[in-house]
Formats: structure tokens, sequence, C-alpha cells
């Protein structure tokens, strides 16, 4: 009998299949029956599955290259898609980044995380000209400006359904662990590829970064391109679970 884990991967090719060479139509009535099928397995996963026991509390500091705060986990990676588990040490974060063009599931097998989730929106002329910062913004950077809308903010656990992005919705985000260590399995489709236009941005907040959201509520706010945190840097290490074949 199939493993979960290869169940998945198995719904993830059939989900995504077509997903790098065509747009996906998210209201295609195959393309949402796949999606939920995938959704509903995800949902069942735990860390078990995958022979990955939760991590305790590491008291040493994190440093390069031998104590990254957050490593990777590779399953399998095609076309269509790529598979993984991301392992957050306790109070570590995957900071604020985009998935151009792209779909994704994230499913947590142990711990707690608070995930942000960000709509990018479309930049009327002069929009950043007009807009004050404090501090305020140099010319040069303002071609690096995003006005965005702060759709969510929500803690997941194993017993929450998987938090799901896709190429217009939720797809920029950020993911803190919080309480402790915290795992996810997470799927990309199709892969991050900068030949293809696909390559991670990473942002920051310039107005209302301390902003509370209340149940429903959204708030539109500016994100500035920056380079990737210096205090962010992703290790990796095995998989340790069942194989995955496609």
């Amino acid at each position: 009998m199939a493993s979960l884990i290869q169940k998945i991967a198995r719904q993830a090719r059939t989900t995504f299949k077509n997903c790098g060479s065509s747009p996906i139509g998210e209201n295609s009535k195959g393309f949402l029956e796949n999606h939920t099928q995938l959704r509903n397995l995800l949902h069942e996963i735990r860390a078990e599955d995958l022979n990955i026991a939760p991590r305790k509390l590491d008291p040493s500091p994190i440093s390069v290259p031998h104590n990254p705060p957050v490593t990777y986990m590779h399953i399998c990676e095609t076309g269509a898609f790529s598979m993984g588990v991301f392992l957050l040490k306790s109070g570590s974060a995957i900071p604020l980044h985009d998935h151009p063009e792209m779909n994704g599931m994230l499913k947590v097998l142990y711990g707690k995380v608070s995930i942000s989730c960000f709509d990018k929106l479309d930049n009327p002329p002069d929009a950043a000209s007009e807009a004050q910062f404090n501090p305020p913004v140099q010319s040069y950077q303002k071609n690096g400006l995003r006005r965005s809308i702060l759709r969510s903010v929500g803690e997941y656990t194993q017993h929450s359904g998987p938090c799901i992005l896709t190429p217009k919705k939720d797809n920029l985000h950020q993911i803190n662990a919080v309480d402790g260590p915290a795992a996810f399995l997470d799927i990309l489709a199709p892969p991050y590829d900068q030949d293809d236009g696909r390559d991670c941005h990473y942002y920051k907040v310039l107005e209302n970064g301390d902003v509370k959201l209340e149940t429903g509520e959204q708030k539109e706010m500016w994100l500035m391109e920056i380079p990737q945190p210096t205090d962010f840097w992703c290790g990796a290490e095995p998989y340790p679970g069942p194989q995955v074949t496609l």
C-alpha cells in the first residue's frame, strides 16, 4: 500500500500538472476537485508519517553555517511542483516573501506557527510619490514599493487544515514559529525557478507594521522589496520518511 506522502505527491502531480505551461483556472471544476482532494490528504499528514520527531528547544546560538534558524528536507520535485519540509527553531521566522505566479499549500506537522498573508495590489500612477513614509523613502527605493493588503494573521498547528496560497490570493506571507520549534510540509506549484521568472523576493512593511487584525478585517499597507535579510538563511538536512517516486 502506498504511503500517505506518496499519495500526496501523486495527487499534487495530478492537481498541478499543467500549471507550469498554462494558467490554472481557479474556478475550473477539474482543478477545484483535485485541489480539494489534495487539501484533504494534507489534512491527514502528521510528523510521524514522515518519521520526523518533534524537535526540542535548542539552547545553542544560531550561527553560520552550523546552526541555521531554518532547515529544509527535500522530498521531491518535478516541473509541476516541489515538496519538502521546513523546520523552524524556536523564535525563528521565514521573512515576508512572495511566490510569483505560484500556488502553494502549507501543512503544520508539529508546533505552532503564525502566518501573516498579503495580496499585492496594482500601483496607481504616482501612488508611491504621493505616499508619506516615516522614515522617508529615498527616490531610488521607490521602484521597489508595492501596495498590498494584509489579508489575515492566523495561527496554525498540526490540527489545523492547510494554509493555501494562489497566484493572486495570499501570495505573500511571513511565517513565525510560536512558543517553540515547529515544522511544516510545503508544496509549491510550479517550483521556484529564477530562469523562468519565479525568483523569491523579500519585503518589509513600511507602514503600520504592528497592526493587529480583528477577525475578517483587512488592512492596506505598503511593502518595500529588500535583499534577503542577513539574519535568515536556510540549511539542509536529509529527509527520513518514506520514499516518494513519480
